[in-house]
């Protein structure tokens, strides 16, 4: 999760299954939507998807998915170090929150191990 008008380096490229152009601003977002693209399950996915009606503020979601089957999928990139901080923790709930009562039970995290992404 970022702020709306998150202002850091940005890697922007085409990939085949994403639905725009792929904004990635860190080594973990960018890792995964290469394992995105070459997932087979996976039928197109949007990155930096804007939360609308938070009262915490503008922010965005990561990795926002739809499978083969039609399921959701939304994905959370946070670097490990992060993990135990509280604004972290009050981020990722927020989006969990949010993407639940928008039906999307398909909700997870991503972190870094040894220099590749991880799913958890």
């Amino acid at each position: 999760m970022r702020k709306k008008n998150f202002k850091g380096r940005c890697e922007k490229r085409r990939l085949p299954k994403c639905e725009d152009v792929c904004r990635t601003y860190d080594g973990i977002q960018y890792a995964y939507a290469e394992l995105l693209s070459a997932t087979r399950e996976i039928k197109s996915f949007r990155v930096n998807v804007v939360l609308d009606g938070l009262e915490e503020g503008e922010y965005t979601s990561d990795f926002f998915c739809v499978k083969l089957d039609g399921d959701l999928m939304v994905r959370e990139c946070v670097s490990r170090q992060y993990l135990t901080k509280p604004m972290t923790a009050k981020l990722l709930d927020m989006s969990r929150e949010y993407w639940l009562r928008h039906g999307v039970s398909d909700w997870g995290i991503v972190i870094e191990k040894e220099g590749e992404a991880d799913e958890k």
